[in-house]
């Protein structure tokens, strides 16, 4: 008896379902097993697509100015027409303004870099200078004192030319390729650079069409609902992301103009190079100034200790300000962090990114902390787990069906308010 094979719907999906997962697997395991060869791969990737990556970045940073020109500046005196051209004026004059402001602190803080080297120059020209007194000085007390034994303090003293000879001859074989190398990698970030800024120009130009186009394929993968509940997870993502990024852009910049006038008004040497660099070292939360400082009290040591003293208060000063007042002012709660938090989003960030990932980690830490909290609490109130906080202590309690009656639920934030100690 012929018997007609009937394909079962339900066991065919599963049986994809585990080849997907066995063949996902596989790969994975083969990565981690490779892990050298793995890591290779992911560099050569990421460097491929570090202009593009740059440009989404340079894009990024540009849209809310774009934004803002074409909307508050453009717009009114275009009459609401002409979308356009506003919109191409207002990305050309974002570049101006931006790499103006770039040329124009370049121009004045050159020159004193240059000075600064010279000053470097005269000090170790003094060195020198002092080094061969300091051989003189023991050489007469030698000559008075015969008693006195100054074999060690001469031996010392006359191995330190030959070491410093001794760098420099091994340092002399490897200049020439690490000037070559610096040559290349020069030429490579100028293209990459250039690349970059022409995929930005192109992301903001036709940024309403990706925003379009990436709409239609969340849609087209997770339908309405789950569709909805994405692009507004995203929506408050990118909030977060971007309020700190532009707070934190114009606290550094309020900080850096600050340090100068005030470096200004004491009348401190390379106010302007110094300002800058604490200006862009403030983008770093907490740890920020301080690193911005130690390498303006080491420039101004070289002038006078009592420059970099008063430069040492100063950003002090301005610590506390930042800390205390500007900061809150403009930052608010647009990370939604703990202190503890940040400084973990930081140092775990700069392990990972140097620079760059003690600046990224507080706003990607965030994002992250949101999307934990939402999803822990969408798992919560589908298993129908709710919580109540104790008044006198702010710990959380799992909330029985039926709760004492000396018992009343609270909001968190006001217990928390309770629980916290006045610091005033």
């Amino acid at each position: 008896m012929n018997r007609k094979f009937s394909r079962n719907s339900k066991y065919h999906t599963i049986a994809l379902y585990s080849i997907g997962v066995i063949a996902v697997s596989t790969i994975i395991i083969r990565l981690i097993m490779h892990w050298e060869s793995t890591a290779k791969m992911i560099g050569n990737f990421m460097s491929m697509l570090f202009p593009f990556i740059m440009g989404f970045f340079i894009a990024y940073f540009l849209n809310p100015a774009v934004k803002t020109l074409n909307h508050k500046i453009l717009k009114p005196l275009f009459r609401g027409k002409a979308p356009g051209i506003r919109k191409a004026l207002s990305i050309l004059l974002s570049y101006v303004i931006i790499i103006s402001l770039i040329v124009t602190i370049l121009f004045y803080i050159i020159p004193q870099i240059v000075e600064s080297l010279k000053q470097i120059t005269t000090l170790i020209d003094s060195a020198q200078s002092g080094y061969t007194k300091l051989m003189q000085k023991l050489g007469e007390l030698e000559k008075h004192h015969p008693e006195l034994n100054f074999d060690t303090i001469n031996k010392s003293l006359n191995e330190i030319p030959p070491q410093i000879v001794d760098f420099i001859t091994n340092m002399i074989p490897t200049l020439i390729p690490t000037l070559f190398d610096t040559s290349v990698s020069l030429i490579s970030g100028f293209i990459n650079g250039l690349i970059a800024i022409i995929v930005s120009v192109y992301m903001l130009t036709d940024k309403h069409q990706l925003i379009n186009n990436g709409k239609r394929l969340v849609y087209a993968l997770l339908g309405e609902q789950k569709g909805d509940d994405f692009l507004k997870t995203g929506t408050e993502c990118n909030r977060i992301f971007s309020n700190f990024i532009i707070g934190k852009l114009i606290d550094s910049l309020i900080i850096g103009i600050l340090c100068f006038i005030g470096m200004t008004i004491i009348k401190l040497p390379y106010a302007l190079m110094i300002s800058v660099f604490v200006g862009i070292t403030n983008m770093i939360p907490y740890f920020g100034p301080f690193i911005g400082a130690v390498p303006g009290i080491v420039l101004l040591l070289f002038v006078d200790w009592s420059y970099a003293l008063i430069f040492g208060i100063w950003i002090l000063i301005l610590q506390q300000f930042d800390g205390l007042y500007l900061g809150p002012r403009i930052l608010g709660q647009s990370t939604g962090l703990r202190p503890i938090w940040i400084i973990f989003a930081i140092t775990v960030g700069g392990y990972v990114g140097g620079v760059l990932g003690m600046f990224l980690g507080v706003p990607v830490t965030a994002v992250i902390a949101f999307l934990l909290e939402r999803a822990i609490t969408k798992q919560l109130g589908n298993k129908k787990i709710f919580f109540y906080t104790d008044p006198d202590t702010g710990i959380l309690n799992r909330q029985l069906k039926s709760l004492p009656a000396e018992i009343v639920p609270v909001k968190e934030t006001d217990a928390e308010e309770k629980a916290t100690p006045d610091n005033d």
